[in-house]
């Protein structure tokens, strides 16, 4: 017979493998560790640095148009455990209209007076956020809006 003859060694390289002598596959960690190193620079790089206010606050996201016209506002900050900041300074709750008419006297005078702008945490208490605008209505200053995130597509 054919196949028994010693040319078959030959030609297929062995008369049989065994599971013992197959070597196990192995996996080089350089490449690996090379490729995720670039991924981490680029990373660094990419990051984008937020503006640093009194307060650490997150926003909720909403879609809508920006506006195009660029009146005096107040922006008014409310962090996630309910303290208050006015154009960036500390205010107390019980001071609040207070505060905001010195923002608006400091802002200046405009057809419908300046415009609040509220950013507040989107874990902000539901009473912080109806305090300003309680003291904005008690302050006269009817022109109240919400910041958001705009939603990346």
């Amino acid at each position: 017979m054919i196949f028994n003859s010693p040319s078959k060694k030959s030609i297929f390289g062995g008369l049989g493998h065994n599971a013992s002598q197959q070597s196990a596959p192995e996996i080089n960690l350089i490449p690996f560790i090379d490729v995720l190193l670039v991924i981490l620079i680029f990373l660094m790089i990419s990051t984008t640095f937020t503006r640093y206010q009194e307060l650490s606050i997150t926003l909720p996201s909403a879609e809508g148009a920006a506006s195009n016209s660029k009146p005096k506002d107040i922006s008014v900050a409310i962090s996630s455990d309910g303290r208050i900041a006015i154009n960036g300074k500390r205010a107390a709750v019980d001071e609040l209209s207070n505060a905001l008419n010195a923002a608006a006297n400091q802002a200046g005078k405009s057809e419908n007076g300046p415009m609040i702008i509220i950013a507040a945490d989107g874990k902000a208490p539901h009473q912080a956020v109806m305090q300003v605008m309680e003291a904005a209505r008690n302050a006269n200053l009817p022109n109240v809006v919400f910041a958001t995130q705009s939603k990346s597509k």
